[in-house]
């Protein structure tokens, strides 16, 4: 039995010993390891926490609704004309940073989402349904909201339904993408960036409807990595939609928001932006 266990250990000896000086113990070079390094995962805070208004303060516009969290959804009721809450605190970075939100028009027939947001030390406005129901874009470029700028273009969006919107903001670049498709990529290099003098109390970050209940979940934010930066800044038109920036763990789909019911007799107003 004594030989039958000295065997193997003679073995490795004589392997171990075979090897270059120092070969037992040298840590592999770094990046040698045969694996490809992993893309740095985008990091998301956020900002809606499906339980309470916990970071926000109803949106001061007057004859606005009382915001509310229905069913883990953040809702804004139709106002008089506007509804809106906004940040707490400067809590949102002003340049190089990334916005994702699902909203849905509940009931209405004007802009949805309203979300106004910083762009270096200004502010501008992304509006989606505006302008009696389709118009989306920023406003405003030079003095020209989403209805005159060249970011301006019409989508047909239908009530009780689900879209994802994202927003990213970079030095010298707004650009926007409503569920898969791109529909802001403007230049701002050289331009006046502003928000209507109507949705200023949304400053810094907030939302706000047009006579119109909305109702939005999974509002998140995160700082672009030096890399995407980079990146932008090099094609001079971001890093394209289907990027980090979509997060596969967002939740499923609910059903509609339900609609309150509309008091007989009183016929909806007529929409402004």
């Amino acid at each position: 039995m004594r030989y039958r266990l000295a065997l193997p250990l003679m073995l490795v000896a004589l392997l171990t010993s075979a090897l270059p000086a120092g070969a037992q113990d040298k840590p592999a070079p770094a990046g040698k390891s045969g694996a490809k390094p992993q893309a740095e995962k985008a990091e998301w805070r956020s900002l809606f926490d499906g339980k309470s208004l916990a970071g926000w303060k109803t949106t001061e516009f007057g004859a606005h609704g009382t915001p509310a969290v229905e069913d883990g959804l953040l809702v804004l009721p139709a106002g008089d004309p506007l509804t809106g809450v906004t940040r707490e605190k400067d809590d949102v970075p002003h340049i190089n940073y990334e916005i994702r939100l699902e909203a849905q028009r509940v009931e209405g027939h004007d802009f949805f989402v309203c979300l106004t947001f910083p762009v270096r030390d200004s502010h501008a406005s992304l509006i989606l349904g505006g302008w009696s129901g389709g118009v989306c874009g920023i406003s405003s470029i030079d003095d020209l909201d989403a209805s005159e700028n060249n970011t301006s273009s019409y989508r047909k969006f239908e009530s009780g339904k689900w879209y994802t919107v994202r927003l990213r903001v970079l030095d010298q670049r707004i650009e926007a993408w409503l569920d898969d498709e791109q529909i802001v990529d403007a230049d701002t290099s050289g331009k006046k960036i502003s928000t209507r003098v109507e949705v200023s109390p949304s400053k810094p970050f907030g939302l706000a409807t047009y006579m119109t209940r909305g109702a939005y979940r999974n509002i998140r934010l995160r700082e672009l990595r030096p890399d995407e930066v980079k990146a932008a800044a090099a094609d001079g038109a971001g890093s394209g939609a289907k990027d980090a920036g979509f997060d596969p763990d967002a939740a499923p789909a609910k059903a509609p928001v339900k609609a309150p019911a509309q008091p007989a007799g009183k016929a909806p107003a007529a929409a402004k932006p």
